[in-house]
């Protein structure tokens, strides 16, 4: 039996998930992380075979929640579990350590799919994903404007580009509106942009946003 820590900060999301996984005699749900503060405490608390995490926590990214997660548990499988496409955050994702990477459009077969996969010390990508992995070990060395940034920073960049104000970006990530402003700054001086239309049209034409 697959013990498996849910972490995710929609408490619906979470019981689906866990209904999903009752139907398969193979997976567990063993407890349950509504933030990142208590998906690394139940971490060292605990031993789980996987972990479900989000990439959306309120205050904090599940990229350093997952960098923080293989710090002190570097063998543990971490399966990330986001709404947001691949093109946006799984390549950093495992690069941060992550075992695999869905979005939450997957069929449920495809998750325990995956739990299995990571389970066993393997990683879980899709195909779509595979071919990107491909282009970007293919690509020269020099990094692309947005690889030059924090995780925080792209993050903020993406919900930019995503056409949200500063003061919705500062709710949905529980930080202050004077935070993301300057996160807006430091953005726009390393990729050498001058306002948030540039880093929106940049964004739609590399695929980072729809």
């Amino acid at each position: 039996m697959i013990r498996v820590l849910i972490a995710d900060d929609h408490t619906l999301v979470r019981k689906g998930l866990r209904q999903i996984l009752l139907e398969t005699k193979k997976v567990e749900v063993v407890d349950e992380a509504k933030d990142g503060k208590e998906t690394i405490s139940k971490v060292c608390a605990n031993k789980y075979d996987v972990v479900l995490l989000d990439i959306s926590f309120p205050g904090r990214s599940g990229i350093d929640v997952l960098k923080q997660l293989k710090s002190y548990r570097p063998k543990l499988p971490v399966l990330i579990l986001s709404m947001h496409p691949e093109e946006q955050y799984a390549v950093r994702a495992l690069r941060a350590g992550a075992s695999g990477y869905l979005t939450k459009e997957s069929a449920p077969s495809e998750l325990i799919e995956a739990i299995q996969k990571v389970a066993k010390g393997g990683k879980y990508i899709t195909a779509s994903l595979a071919d990107k992995l491909a282009s970007e070990i293919g690509k020269p060395s020099e990094k692309l404007p947005h690889e030059v940034l924090s995780d925080r920073e792209y993050q903020v960049m993406c919900m930019i580009a995503s056409g949200k104000t500063v003061k919705e970006i500062a709710e949905d990530l529980n930080l202050s509106a004077k935070t993301i402003s300057t996160h807006r700054a430091r953005i726009l001086r390393k990729m050498n942009m001058k306002n948030s239309a540039q880093l929106t049209h940049y964004a739609i034409i590399c695929g980072l946003v729809d």
